[in-house]
């Protein structure tokens, strides 16, 4: 039996259909680091909270660029990694 398209894209090894996981831990660190800039909006703790943001989803977006389960994963790593650099680099 061949594969489908959709098969490739959205499948893992499995066979599961994967869109979506729970978030590990450079997402949660994205998320936490994030909130607390609404916190402390100035100062060295505030660019400290935003190297940590930006370095944690750079690391979850590299990562599911390179291991992500399926090809839909893979693609929303590279989509992440070059809008936060983009960002960044504004």
């Amino acid at each position: 039996m061949q594969e489908s398209w959709f098969d490739r894209i959205f499948r893992d090894n499995a066979g599961n259909i994967v869109v979506a996981q729970p978030p590990n831990p450079p997402l949660i660190a994205w998320g936490i680091a994030t909130l607390l800039q609404f916190i402390f909006t100035t100062g060295q703790l505030h660019s400290l909270l935003d190297l940590i943001a930006f370095g944690s989803l750079f690391t979850w977006a590299w990562l599911e660029l390179f291991d992500g389960v399926n090809y839909f994963r893979r693609a929303l790593g590279l989509i992440v990694l070059i809008v936060s650099l983009w960002v960044r680099l504004q």
